[in-house]
């Protein structure tokens, strides 16, 4: 066993942490000095007895080469924070996991990140405002991040991934259990599509109640800024708005109906110092990172040529009908109908139905 595996297995005892565990880490000399160290010496440096003897009993119970065949056979990979692959917004993070666990990739383009948070309970407004800023990001190769809870979180995981974009999922779960069962099949597509599910818990892990603003913290550390899209005055989403801030990560809040209860977050926030963002461009704008982003991923959204500029511009403040496209642009049929069907792969326009096409 190698430090990055006695790393894992120490981290892995979750009372510890990751402020314990660093502290544990520079008295004992390593992780494996943790593991391997005594009961004695464990009281000797303050743990409270009660701890050392769960730990002692963990530990006693922990096959550390039965867990990492296991990790092996569910294609589940893990990075420590002395890891070059480890992501770097999370890096210099004062909570920072030490160990993360992923499946699927991780990419140094992850770096241009935005978490895009918000209610559970989603309303007709806040699915439309969601899907227009993580179809947009994703356009643009910005990699969206969640939590694959109900409502905002799947609606912008889904968005992303139907404009061929990246997407993380942070879990509160160990990842041979994703959490929520029944958007499991989410995350297996989030996989499948490039993206990457993300848990700092070990295997076999199921979340209490309290891991989730933990998990949170993930969320808004990966991310160059977090925007909230819905939330009541009093839920998780202000959890997340709360660890961006002591992060140093830019919160941005879309506004909302006033008489909207699930507005109370967003509203709440931009009396307090969040950025208003009522449209991708603001976001953009304030983290410069449009210039930074993949210019592949960019050029596969940009018009091509004279035609596509006029049929976006036509599309610019309302849906229209191929015919009424047709008429407006001088174009023919045949141009408009192959223009037309290029930019939905791409994802810059959607088909409504009966030939009716919106800009995304």
């Amino acid at each position: 066993m190698n430090e990055r595996n006695y790393l894992a297995a120490v981290y892995s005892f979750n009372y510890f942490g990751p402020v314990r565990t660093k502290l544990l880490i520079s008295f004992f000399g390593s992780a494996k000095g943790i593991w391997n160290t005594s009961r004695k010496n464990l009281l000797e440096v303050g743990i409270s007895e009660r701890s050392v003897q769960k730990f002692v009993e963990y530990r006693r119970n922990f096959d550390l080469k039965r867990y990492f065949i296991r990790l092996k056979n569910l294609s589940i990979k893990f990075l420590t924070i002395n890891d070059k692959d480890y992501p770097q917004n999370l890096k210099g993070l004062a909570d920072a996991p030490l160990v993360l666990y992923y499946r699927g990739t991780i990419k140094k383009s992850d770096k241009n990140a935005v978490a895009i948070v918000g209610s559970r309970k989603i309303t007709s407004y806040g699915r439309e405002v969601t899907n227009k800023f993580a179809t947009e990001l994703a356009s643009y190769g910005i990699t969206v991040v969640s939590g694959l809870a109900f409502g905002v979180d799947v609606a912008a995981h889904k968005a992303c991934l139907e404009a061929g974009g990246r997407a993380i999922a942070v879990l509160a779960s160990g990842l041979d259990l994703i959490t929520p069962i029944s958007n499991s099949w989410l995350g297996e597509q989030i996989i499948k599509s490039n993206g990457a599910l993300i848990s700092e818990h070990p295997l076999g892990y199921k979340p209490q109640k309290s891991d989730f603003p933990e998990r949170n913290r993930i969320i808004s550390g990966l991310s160059k800024a977090v925007l909230v899209v819905e939330g009541a005055r009093k839920s998780g989403t202000l959890h997340t708005a709360s660890h961006a801030a002591e992060q140093g990560r830019q919160v941005f809040a879309v506004p909302g109906q006033i008489t909207s209860p699930m507005s109370e977050a967003p509203h709440f926030l931009i009396q307090n110092g969040a950025k208003l963002a009522t449209s991708t461009r603001d976001i953009l704008n304030e983290l410069d990172l449009q210039l930074k982003t993949d210019y592949e991923e960019v050029e596969k959204v940009m018009p091509e040529g004279k035609e596509e500029s006029v049929i976006l511009a036509l599309l610019e403040n309302e849906p229209l009908h191929t015919d009424e496209i047709i008429r407006l642009s001088g174009l023919g049929i045949n141009i408009v109908s192959s223009k037309l069907t290029m930019m939905e792969l791409k994802g810059v326009v959607k088909n409504l139905g009966s030939g009716v096409y919106k800009k995304v």
